[in-house]
């Protein structure tokens, strides 16, 4: 399973026009690294209503603007993480997501969120995180944790050799 998470490594507050872009460029690099349409998620604390606050209000909008922007592509937002991704959550949560609990691109809301998130992921879950990886430049530009490992190191490489045109 390959699932793509944004942003984890370059701005600590995005606004929503930020993220729209964000999305927008990791649901591409998604569906070339994988050959599978990307099904986008704006994650937040809150899922469609469940909670209101500013930060929430931040990412229902870039989720209305990416949606308006790029018809073609699946995403929902606002939602909390399990009902992005688990479909039994999704069935009771947000019945009518075009998601229905199978996102593969999950959008954070801010650096700390995202950054929190995928070293749990990688450290407790046992995926394998490569990046970040910095998108929307003409040239491929990909970082590493301090905390990488030499196999880390080479499937980045591969990941910069596929984003070349």
């Amino acid at each position: 399973e390959v699932l793509s998470f944004a942003d984890c490594g370059v701005v600590p507050d995005p606004d929503p026009d930020q993220l729209v872009h964000i999305a927008a460029a990791t649901a591409q690099n998604h569906q070339r690294f994988t050959g599978e349409p990307a099904r986008v998620a704006f994650l937040s604390f809150s899922t469609r209503g469940s909670a209101d606050h500013d930060k929430v209000r931040k990412v229902r909008a870039a989720a209305e603007r990416f949606r308006a922007a790029h018809p073609a592509i699946a995403s929902d937002g606002e939602l909390q993480f399990d009902a992005a991704y688990v479909p039994a959550v999704a069935s009771r949560k947000c019945k009518d997501s075009p998601l229905q609990g199978r996102a593969n691109v999950f959008v954070f809301p801010d650096l700390d969120a995202g950054n929190l998130a995928y070293k749990i992921t990688e450290r407790l879950g046992g995926f394998q995180a490569f990046g970040p990886l910095l998108q929307g430049l003409r040239r491929p530009y990909l970082d590493l944790s301090r905390g990488c490992s030499a196999e880390d190191i080479a499937g980045v490489a591969v990941i910069a050799s596929a984003m070349l045109d």
